[in-house]
């Protein structure tokens, strides 16, 4: 398993980060990875609903099945993703908190390969790519939020 951390401080309320974050029509705004978005892209994914998401990570394309699992507005959403028949796949969580004058948003990606030598270079090649593009993420973020 390899986890992957990153977190910005927005200066909107929490409502508004969560409402934004948590509806996946707007993840090709702001996410460099996500390519294209289908299913419940129109509004906060709420438990059980799918989300089709074509993505480029670190170089490598592809779909991943992600389900809503958890949602605690405006503070916490959680999905699970699959990655075709490949048996890769992830949990991404949010975790926002209020702060006198914004939010405090966290973003954790956690994501595993079914086959070993993806696991080897992971170590070498991906992870460091799929780092970069999540602060990349973080901050395109906040640049959009905080631009109104």
């Amino acid at each position: 398993m390899t986890r992957i951390y990153s977190a910005a401080h927005i200066q909107r309320p929490i409502h508004e980060v969560f409402d934004f974050v948590t509806t996946a029509g707007n993840w090709p705004r702001w996410h460099p990875s996500s390519l294209g978005i289908t299913g419940a892209i129109d509004h906060s994914g709420l438990p059980g609903e799918q989300i089709a998401e074509k993505f480029l990570v670190a170089g490598r394309r592809g779909e991943a099945i992600w389900t809503v699992r958890e949602r605690q507005p405006p503070t916490r959403w959680v999905i699970e993703g699959k990655v075709g028949g490949s048996g890769s796949g992830g949990t991404i969580t949010y975790t926002l908190t209020p702060e006198s004058d914004g939010t405090h948003f966290e973003r954790e990606f956690v994501y595993h390969f079914g086959n070993p030598l993806f696991t080897l270079l992971d170590t070498l090649l991906v992870r460091p790519r799929v780092q970069a593009e999540s602060a990349e993420a973080m901050r395109r973020l906040k640049l959009l939020l905080e631009a109104g």
